[in-house]
């Protein structure tokens, strides 16, 4: 189907394209009558205006982007990123701000939508999510001069702007309850290693070992889906000196996990202590309830939206924004471990 141009619209209504191009644009120049004449025949023709002759007028696209580059499969259950995306339509919303959203396969992917997309300026900029170690993405977004701000950090993000919680905190946090509990023997189920979160977290966990005095700290690093979290939690188990507390890095492996340990006859919290990262309704709901660090997803949601809508009406603009370091909620599934 050929699409309509102001030419088209002209000859319809019987004016000149500078006409229409003033009514279509809300300029002065046409009388009421003319101007609501061509917003009927535009409307009847789905007339579209051309995002590039829009980008060459300097005028907003009044959208925004998110591309996800991680398995479909897993974000399909995460309540993380519901409430995330949740929380970033809200805020935007009331600024009559759309935002695109698509899911990729890796970050090359990535950068190529980033790329198509400023170039065809669909939208005036851009949200990046799980910065990665030497994350080429930053380069690609600092090289396009798009506004965009990055979920996660601490800094070192270029010229971009960041909101970030303090991984490395929230999870020190949890050992250190763990071990005032008694725990020596502390695994962690963690996400993909690539994510600098996760790097953050699992560098808390092997720097805790002499401080706490732990006889073991380790790690297992999955793509944060609940087939993998119970892989992990079955294999960590199956251990002849298994650990007698485990960290999840999202609400669906604890739940995964809290499956396995009763597959396997392992009581919670009587054998085994589980935590969680987020904070979903899911924790809440099982039985036992699961210990987690909580935060409003939602609100962070929000925030981010809203430093991105103050860098694209300031550009150059740069905000490096902390938010407060989410906090333990003590519940059912943790307790001192067995003698």
């Amino acid at each position: 189907m050929v699409r309509p141009t102001i030419a088209d619209i002209a000859q319809r209504v019987g004016v000149s394209k500078g006409a229409v191009s003033f009514a279509l644009n809300g300029r002065p120049g046409v009388s009421e009558e003319t101007r609501a004449r061509i917003l009927q025949a535009a409307k009847e023709m789905n007339w579209r205006p051309h995002s590039a002759a829009r980008a060459l007028g300097g005028a907003r696209a009044d959208a925004v982007g998110l591309v996800i580059a991680r398995p479909a499969k897993t974000l399909g259950v995460e309540p993380f990123f519901a409430q995330l995306l949740s929380g970033l339509q809200a805020r935007l919303s009331a600024q009559s701000v759309a935002m695109h959203l698509l899911v990729v396969e890796d970050a090359d992917a990535e950068i190529e939508v980033y790329r198509e997309w400023a170039s065809a300026h669909r939208v005036d900029g851009f949200i990046m999510v799980d910065p990665q170690v030497r994350d080429p993405r930053i380069d690609a977004l600092d090289e396009l001069g798009v506004p965009a701000v990055v979920l996660g950090g601490p800094g070192r993000h270029g010229s971009l702007s960041s909101v970030w919680a303090d991984d490395r905190e929230a999870m020190l946090s949890v050992v250190d309850y763990l071990a005032a509990l008694g725990h020596r023997r502390v695994a962690h189920v963690a996400g993909l290693p690539r994510f600098r979160h996760t790097q953050r977290r699992m560098r808390a966990l092997r720097d805790s070992v002499r401080r706490l005095g732990l006889t073991e700290a380790v790690s297992l690093p999955t793509d944060f889906s609940d087939a993998e979290g119970a892989a992990a939690t079955r294999a960590l188990l199956s251990r002849g000196r298994r650990p007698t507390a485990i960290v999840y890095d999202s609400d669906v492996m604890a739940l995964a996990g809290l499956g396995v340990a009763g597959e396997m006859g392992v009581r919670v919290p009587d054998e085994l202590s589980i935590v969680a990262f987020d904070d979903s309704v899911l924790t809440r709901v099982t039985h036992p309830a699961i210990t987690s660090l909580s935060r409003d997803t939602f609100a962070l949601g929000g925030q981010v939206a809203e430093v991105l809508l103050e860098v694209i009406a300031e550009p150059g603009r740069r905000r490096d924004v902390k938010t407060g370091t989410p906090r333990l909620v003590v519940r059912e599934s943790t307790a001192p471990p067995p003698r």
